[in-house]
């Protein structure tokens, strides 16, 4: 099976996910880094800022974005992370399975979801990027067509592990 990422034991390359650990809180005991409030600082300079559920929507009303009028329903992301130096909105989406449900279905929806976000962010001329970090219980073979489908629509997926440089934060 084709895997998209590999689980890292090097917390100092990556965030493990064990559960559903925190972007914010994980960032703010590496070296170098320091987080206040959803802004992210590397060696005192800002990088980056975090957006989870309805938080992203704050971010689109201060930047004059009124979502009701380019998408018809909402979008929660689990978290979210504008990463300034790429002008890239990464959409983290965490799935953590341990028995057969509904999630199965939910990975086959992220080409859309990324294309919503796309709309969303054209007219601040921000890229979207959209990853799932994935228990796992999703390297199953049942699951290689799906993992499949997951890049060849250009979305990414990691096993319990998200590389800061693929999200474009410096390595501490």
């Amino acid at each position: 099976m084709k895997v998209g990422g590999i689980g890292g034991a090097n917390t100092k390359t990556g965030l493990i996910f064990e559960g559903r650990t925190d972007l914010l809180t994980f960032l703010s005991k590496q070296r170098d880094y320091k987080v206040i409030g959803n802004v992210i600082y590397f060696k005192g300079k800002e990088i980056a800022r975090n957006y989870k559920k309805y938080a992203f929507y704050k971010f689109l009303e201060e930047n004059s974005v009124q979502w009701k009028n380019i998408i018809s329903k909402r979008l929660l992301p689990d978290d979210s992370i504008h990463v300034i130096i790429k002008n890239t909105l990464y959409i983290i989406e965490i799935k953590f399975q341990q028995v057969a449900g509904s999630v199965d279905e939910k990975l086959q929806t992220c080409d859309f979801k990324k294309k919503q976000y796309q709309k969303l962010l054209s007219k601040l001329n921000i890229d979207v990027e959209y990853i799932y970090i994935l228990s796992n219980w999703f390297k199953k073979l049942e699951y290689k067509d799906v993992l499949d489908y997951i890049h060849s629509v250009r979305c990414q997926y990691y096993f319990e592990y998200l590389p800061l440089e693929k999200i474009g934060l410096p390595i501490p």
